[in-house]
């Protein structure tokens, strides 16, 4: 065991440089730590042990790692505080995989398909139902106003955010992709409705936008390192 004082200093960095987004500071300061520091055995205070699984896990995220970012969020039940951004990663990784595996974006049908064979575990969850990435209350809520009001002032959508919770930017984007899925639903003839796909959450957390591009690179880089493999086995 390492003393409180070394151990609340090493969890404070773990959470300045996750809240800056500086993913390559974070795991260069991951790696610089002694592997007695990363052992869950050497942290007697939860708190402080949150604070280092929380960045060990967007570490993994932003590597593309993410059987290991799975098996970190299942193995420790984190806090509220932490939760909504390790949501967003267990989802970010989940949806990931699945358009590296089929090649190409998933749509809102995709998504969903994907949240219900990938639950989030109750390690990260508090257990209310979740719809697009909100809580159902908070859902029911916007789509109320949205059926009233398509387009809210700024000043409505603060109002919004303070009632459901979410921010003034979820509460813009949420707005900005039920409004374009309505037009793709009217002006598609194809039959086949065209969803966006961007997830209402990504910019929510510091962290999230170089998180996630971090993982696109590591699961592109990844993705075409086997491509080429399978090539070379064909020609061969």
């Amino acid at each position: 065991l390492f003393d409180l004082p070394l151990q609340h200093q090493v969890a404070c960095m773990c959470e300045v440089l996750l809240q800056s987004g500086c993913m390559d500071r974070l795991t260069g300061f991951l790696h610089s730590l002694p592997p007695l520091f990363l052992s869950s055995s050497s942290w007697p205070c939860p708190g402080k042990l949150e604070s280092m699984l929380k960045a060990k896990a967007a570490v993994a995220f932003h590597q593309g790692r993410f059987a290991d970012l799975y098996a970190l969020l299942e193995g420790f039940s984190f806090s509220p505080r932490s939760q909504s951004l390790l949501q967003q990663l267990w989802l970010r990784a989940h949806y990931m995989e699945a358009e590296q595996q089929r090649g190409r974006p998933l749509g809102a049908v995709g998504k969903y398909r994907v949240r219900r064979k990938f639950p989030l575990p109750r390690t990260i969850w508090d257990g209310e139902e979740t719809s697009y990435c909100f809580k159902e209350k908070s859902r029911s809520i916007l789509c109320e106003w949205y059926h009233h009001k398509p387009y809210p002032s700024t000043q409505e959508k603060r109002e919004l955010a303070a009632t459901t919770g979410l921010t003034t930017t979820q509460v813009s984007n949420w707005f900005k992709n039920r409004r374009q899925r309505q037009r793709d639903q009217t002006t598609d003839m194809t039959g086949s409705v065209i969803y966006p796909s961007v997830c209402v959450l990504c910019g929510t957390h510091p962290a999230v936008s170089q998180l996630c591009a971090g993982a696109n690179s590591a699961s592109s880089h990844k993705h075409r390192h086997n491509r080429t493999q399978s090539q070379s086995a064909t020609s061969c």
